[in-house]
């Protein structure tokens, strides 16, 4: 009787235990938030899966759309989301402003003010009558988004030539797409632009940089991927694949040899012409992108510095304590073998 027992017993345990290996093995989702297509490179990195050792076994993707930085922190913050791409400013309004201290930064999308490499300019109509940053005195400047990371790089060029907002200057916001109109139409004496909008042919032919983030900044960590600690402590093989599968695909997309499969590509994901890409992604007119997604950390707490001293953030902040490399420093050393 005992060993009839036993048996029963182990017959239904075992539904549940295959349940579990099976649930063990199931890939980890990895959902991930972008903007532009492109641009941002999660949206073009995952595209040519022969490339791509673990994507369906230990992990997968789901690229998720958002139209700007603070819905897609309302879903980090919710767990709607699992890896965020962030500018050096929201990362830090959403650790001091909305208490996300479990953010971690694991891996670098693009560095600005990085020398022989692109960096996004601040724009006058070559016939007007702005020379100098001083000259701007009384005058319209345009930005993105007040507290944005091009904006915060604005500000700070302005307050070295001594002017400050409201006392000295007024701010409109527009998108950047529609900004080139504002200046040719002289809505605003100043806008901020970045690539490809910055190469339209006719701001090249009207306007002229005035100043660059680079100036503003020097050398920022501009936008880093961001994922909570939670996240990254439970699923930390699965991401440690992920990031070795993002960097051996990100070598791809850099190296020359196989640019014109990857303009195909860019093509495909935006359904745009390979044109509108053709001149500068993945080229030094392009913002710096680490090729191992290793970011800048000193140039990160640089850029958060310029933001609390502008008034844009309440106190100043440790980076360091929110930034966590392990799975992309344990990816290169697993390629390296």
């Amino acid at each position: 009787m005992r060993l009839w027992k036993l048996l029963l017993g182990t017959a239904l345990a075992l539904p549940l235990t295959v349940g579990a290996a099976l649930a063990q093995q199931a890939p980890v989702k990895i959902r991930i938030a972008w903007t532009v297509p492109v641009a941002n490179s999660p949206t073009i990195l995952y595209e040519k899966p022969d490339l791509l050792k673990f994507k369906g076994k230990s992990y997968d993707i789901e690229l998720v759309y958002f139209q700007g930085t603070p819905p897609m922190m309302t879903a980090l913050s919710s767990g709607d989301i699992d890896i965020a791409l962030l500018a050096y400013s929201s990362l830090a309004l959403s650790v001091q402003n909305a208490n996300m201290t479990d953010l971690r930064v694991i891996a670098d999308e693009a560095q600005e003010g990085v020398d022989g490499y692109y960096t996004s300019p601040f724009m006058v109509l070559k016939d007007g009558p702005i020379k100098k940053a001083a000259d701007l005195k009384g005058k319209v400047v345009a930005t993105n988004a007040q507290g944005s990371a091009v904006d915060i790089a604005m500000r700070a060029n302005l307050k070295k030539a001594g002017l400050e907002d409201k006392r000295d200057y007024s701010v409109v916001e527009a998108a950047f797409p529609n900004q080139r109109a504002l200046l040719t139409q002289g809505k605003a004496d100043l806008i901020s632009v970045v690539a490809p909008f910055s190469y339209h042919p006719e701001l090249v032919e009207k306007a002229n940089t005035l100043f660059t983030v680079k100036d503003g900044l020097g050398k920022s960590q501009f936008i880093v991927w961001v994922a909570k600690d939670g996240f990254l402590k439970k699923n930390k093989a699965a991401m440690t694949d992920f990031m070795e599968d993002s960097i051996t695909s990100l070598h791809y997309l850099m190296d020359t040899k196989n640019r014109a499969e990857m303009l195909k590509t860019a093509a495909r994901v935006s359904k745009l012409p390979e044109g509108a890409f053709a001149e500068w992604i993945y080229t030094k007119k392009d913002l710096y992108r680490d090729p191992d997604m290793l970011p800048d950390v000193e140039a990160l707490q640089r850029s958060i510095d310029v933001q609390q001293s502008i008034g844009f953030l309440k106190e100043k902040m440790d980076i360091k304590k929110y930034v966590d490399l392990s799975v992309t420093q344990d990816a290169i050393k697993r390629m390296k073998k």
